[in-house]
Formats: C-alpha cells, structure tokens, sequence
C-alpha cells in the first residue's frame, strides 16, 4: 500500500508533479525499480483529477501493449472499443484514406477507453505500489536552489508549507505547467482558434470497429467506437461559434454534427452532456534542466488531430522510466536526462509535426491547397509504403519506442 505522507520534510529520489494520466503512469512504470517515488496530486483521496471525465481517449497499440504490462488495461471495468478500421476524409476534398489493421498483418490499430474508467484503473494500480508517497490534495510552489545533488521543492498541503528534497523533480502538471514556468523553461503556444465539444453518441449504426475522422475548416469530427455500443464524438467547431454550439439542444445539436460529418454510421439518433475544450498547442523549449524533466502535457501539447496527444506523452514516461532503470543509484544524473532528451527527439519532432501539420493543412480553405490535399489522400489510400508511414505512426512506433511499447497484449 502507498505510505502517508508526512509533514516532515523528506528526500525522494523522484517527485512527480501531477498525478493525471502521464504523471500516474510514470508512478506505476517506476514500481519495483527501487525507488523511492512521491507524487503531488491536485484532488484529494477519494477524488479523480478532471481530466478523468466523459471523454474518449484513443489508445494506439503500442499504449495498449505497456499498459497491459503495467497491470492498467485488465482492471478496466467497461469493455473498450476495437479500431480496426480507420477513415479520414475532408470536407470540400477528392479522395479519402482508409486504412484496414487485417491489411497490414494487424488485428487492429488500436483501442477507445473512455478517461473516467481508465482514471479508476490507474487509481486501482496505483494503490498496489509499494513504494510511493502520495501528497494530497497538494500543489506545487516552487523549486529552489540544487544542494549536495538533491532540489528543493516547496510545497503547500493541509499541512500547510512544507520543503521536500529530490534527486529528480518531473513535471507532469499539464500544459500550463508551473513546474515548467518554475525551472524558466519557455514554451512555444499557438492558438488554433478552434474549441473540441466532446460526448457519447448513439447512432443508428452501432460502432463496427471503424474510426471516421472527417475534417473541415473548423477542426475534425471524429467519431471513435467504444465498446458500449455508443460512439465517442469529438465536434471541432470555431472558436467564436463554440458558445452558440455548445448551447444548442440536442436535436439542434445532432443536426449540426450530422451535417458536418455525413451519413457514413447512419442518422445520429442521440448524446450525452457535451463537454468543451479550447485547442492551444504548447511545446516546451527543452525537456531538461538540472535534475528536473517534463513529460506529457508539460513537455507538449497536440492539436487533437489524429489522438496522438496522451500516446506522446505515456511514451515520454516509459522512455524515461527506462532511462531512470538502468541509474537507479542517482535517478537524477546529467547522463539520465541527457539520454532522456535524445530518445524523445525523433519521435517528438515527428508527431508535432504531424499533427500540427495535419490540423494547419486541413484547417485552411485556400483554393490552391485543396488539390494538394485530394492528391494526398489519393496516394495515402493507393501508396503502399505512404500506408505503412501512416500505421506505424497511428500504432505509436515513431522512432526509439520504449521496450513496454512492443510487448504485451490484450486478452
């Protein structure tokens, strides 16, 4: 069982700040190393961060595969949904991009999980490790000077301020991370003036394994099979229009999505509450300073485009935990963070990349743009090796993947 946290000030060899999907993921990849691991959480006991709420998030295989390691995927208590098929088309567009997993040796990409239940998942876990410390409700206030190869971080609980000491800091505390702001690390914002209105939506065709994603100038509909027979609706919509949306009645609603994403799963007979989410991409300047890392949402922040954003950043946490495995005497050394900061390179650059690329090429309506986007989408659906590009990156193996990325497997 994880131990209490005391008032007294300690020394961790790890402090993880943020206790949401990347930063609990990290805490459980860090199990039996060794280590001796605290994490600040935002929510008391008993209390899921609110990232953990109704939305859909989509688990490539390579995330399924460590979190089947891990011990996360079987204590799933909802059935998850099976992407085997994956359709992207664009409004106003020629062609399309279909990918079929059985075309490619694969019974599928990936799966749909809904957050809440993979919140309660990783809360089940987590009270299974041995050697954690867990501070909440608590937040981070800032980290002060380096002594004898430990930082100080001060915090504040119900205890009220307390100074801990840690060989390593990481900062898993979301996009506006104050950790990141507290190290002086800057970070590159854009926003995509676009808001996501995400929920669960019942249509006349149930979910048959495949995933549509149909984009337009205001942002992607996307719709992803979960295992309940429902599908998960991801609407973009401008951002100057997301209010009026948003307050739209369902019907009014429903109507506004079928027009945009057509009638590929049939007539969209019902939802459930909407929720809203302003799109600003953020990517931190470097991932390291002296003994301290970011990782997942802290380090980069995606555009939605293609669900790489949680995929990203559980590959941040294996990779490091990795990386941490082979220096467990200094968790914190300048060879760790340094082996940390190449690992990551290729496959970060890559997926920002893509998916910025994907959401500024799609999200403009400039004339001389749409043949070139119908050409692409006619040599993603014909061009075998432009296919294979395309479901390695959506299966999560985009340059050095961690080692829990390739093994595992669901039952």
């Amino acid at each position: 069982m994880p131990q209490t946290a005391s008032p007294t000030p300690r020394c961790h060899d790890v402090l993880i700040v943020g206790g949401g999907l990347v930063g609990a993921s990290l805490a459980i990849a860090l199990d039996g190393l060794g280590l001796d691991v605290g994490m600040l959480e935002a929510c008391p006991a008993g209390a899921l961060p609110a990232v953990f709420d109704e939305r859909n998030l989509s688990f490539a295989e390579a995330t399924v595969n460590a979190l089947t390691a891990l011990g996360v995927m079987p204590l799933l208590r909802n059935p998850t949904g099976r992407i085997q098929r994956i359709h992207v088309s664009r409004a106003g567009d020629f062609g399309r991009i279909q990918l079929n997993a059985a075309e490619h040796g694969r019974e599928e990409f990936g799966r749909v999980v809904v957050a809440r239940d993979f919140g309660d998942a990783l809360e089940t876990r987590l009270l299974q490790l041995s050697s954690l410390t867990r501070y909440r409700p608590a937040r981070f206030i800032s980290t002060e000077e380096i002594r004898d190869g430990q930082r100080l971080i001060r915090i504040a609980d119900n205890d009220g301020e307390q100074t801990l000491q840690a060989r390593l800091l990481v900062a898993a505390d979301g996009a506006r991370s104050t950790v990141r702001t507290a190290l002086g690390i800057d970070a590159d914002e854009h926003d995509y003036g676009q808001t996501l209105l995400v929920t669960r939506l019942r249509s006349q065709r149930p979910p048959d394994g495949t995933a549509y994603e149909r984009l337009t100038a205001h942002g992607p509909t996307a719709l992803l099979p979960r295992g309940d027979g429902h599908y998960g609706l991801v609407h973009g919509v401008a951002r100057d229009d997301a209010d009026a949306v948003a307050a739209l009645g369902e019907a009014g609603f429903l109507a506004r999505v079928q027009s945009s994403f057509g009638w590929r799963a049939g007539r969209f007979l019902s939802c459930g509450q909407r929720s809203a989410y302003p799109i600003i991409g953020c990517v931190a300047q470097r991932l390291t300073a002296p003994r301290a890392v970011l990782v997942g949402n802290a380090a980069q922040s995606l555009h939605p485009v293609g669900a790489q954003g949680f995929n990203l950043g559980l590959r941040d946490a294996l990779t490091l935990a990795e990386c941490m495995a082979a220096h467990t005497d200094d968790p914190g050394a300048d060879a760790v963070l340094v082996q940390y900061a190449q690992r990551r390179k290729q496959d970060r650059e890559r997926t920002l990349a893509f998916s910025d690329g994907l959401a500024r090429l799609t999200g403009s309506d400039a004339a001389l743009l749409r043949p070139l986007r119908s050409a692409g989408m006619v040599l993603g659906d014909s061009q075998a090796w432009l296919q294979g590009w395309l479901v390695g990156g959506a299966m999560g193996y985009r340059g050095d993947v961690p080692g829990l990325c390739r093994k595992g497997g669901v039952s």
